[in-house]
């Protein structure tokens, strides 16, 4: 059984995230969008430890520093609730490679909204930009529709 629990990383080089043009697997609730690169938890790996491992399998990078920004409580009504883990990381080591589930590419933050993104990753988005404090946020999805969105406990919409 897949773990309810992912990682979720933007790595930052100079202006840009490096991001996933989901579009290679057939079966993909993020088929099209535009995401980080990350994955599920495997037995007794902390996140940091699924972090490095998905990084490194979906890039060929291995980071050297990192931050944990916050906590996402994806609720939808296709599947079962995850609880992301969102890192960004600014220093790495190695050579990107191709990844099996979709296309790498450095993007300038300033194209990001511009991109087909899940709604909710707009507002984590701000909150880096914005360089919050750590954060816990909620979404919850009907479909591909954003249906709420709660911020350390405070509704947004």
């Amino acid at each position: 059984m897949r773990s309810n629990l992912t990682t979720l990383c933007y790595i930052e080089k100079e202006d840009s995230y490096l991001m996933m043009h989901r579009v290679k697997k057939e079966k993909d609730i993020n088929k099209d969008k535009w995401i980080g690169v990350g994955g599920h938890f495997e037995k007794d790996e902390s996140p940091e430890d699924c972090l490095l491992r998905e990084v490194y399998e979906e890039t060929g990078l291995t980071l050297t520093s990192w931050r944990l920004r916050g906590i996402i409580t994806f609720s939808t009504d296709v599947c079962d609730t995850e609880y992301m883990f969102l890192y960004t990381a600014d220093g790495y080591t190695g050579r990107q490679t191709e990844c099996s589930e979709g296309n790498l590419e450095w993007v300038e933050k300033s194209r990001v909204a511009e991109l087909p993104l899940w709604e909710g990753d707009r507002i984590f988005f701000r909150l880096l930009d914005e360089n919050a404090a750590f954060f816990s946020l909620k979404l919850r999805y009907v479909g591909d529709t954003l249906a709420e969105a709660v911020l350390d406990g405070r509704r947004l919409q």
